[in-house]
């Protein structure tokens, strides 16, 4: 619990960020269902749920939130379960180095914004690509109709 409040002081000295820690996965997991998160940042070791299983239900219930895992012992196992299951962004290696974690975060919420603003350009691209057809299809139908009366009158 000190390192979390010792982390929550270090991040709000140098940024503006809302934070929010919890001690227990569950009440966290919990909150994620009625907020909506940028960011999380998770012990890979916690009581109730591995680190692991709680980023892959953020990940089904939040998946733009950028997730990251702190660790003290990395093995293979982890970290493949980390990037498969979980869709981890970063890895923290305990202990941390303060100006690491703060470009860590950085970097993980300039990836989602530009992911989300990548997603409603693809969306706006979509619409107008739909709209082009919807008019090609209509100018389409004129020019047959067109068509159509110029061999009436003249057949």
């Amino acid at each position: 619990e000190n390192i979390i409040k010792s982390s929550q002081r270090t991040l709000r000295r140098h940024h503006d960020w809302d934070i929010e820690t919890y001690t227990d996965p569950l009440l966290a997991l919990k909150r994620v269902r009625t907020c909506i998160f940028d960011l999380v940042l998770s012990d890979c070791r916690m009581p109730g749920i591995d680190g692991i299983a709680f980023l892959s239900e953020l990940r089904q219930l939040q998946p733009d939130a950028i997730r990251m895992v702190l660790t003290g012992a990395v093995n293979i196992n982890t970290l493949l379960d980390a990037i498969n299951s979980a869709g981890a962004f970063r890895f923290i290696a305990k202990p941390w180095d303060d100006d690491n974690l703060i470009q860590s975060i950085n970097e993980g919420l300039r990836f989602r914004r530009i992911m989300v603003e990548n997603r409603m350009l693809a969306e706006k691209v979509k619409e107008q690509e739909d709209e082009l057809k919807k008019k090609k299809k209509k100018k389409a139908g004129a020019a047959q109709q067109k068509n159509g009366v110029h061999k009436g009158v003249d057949g």
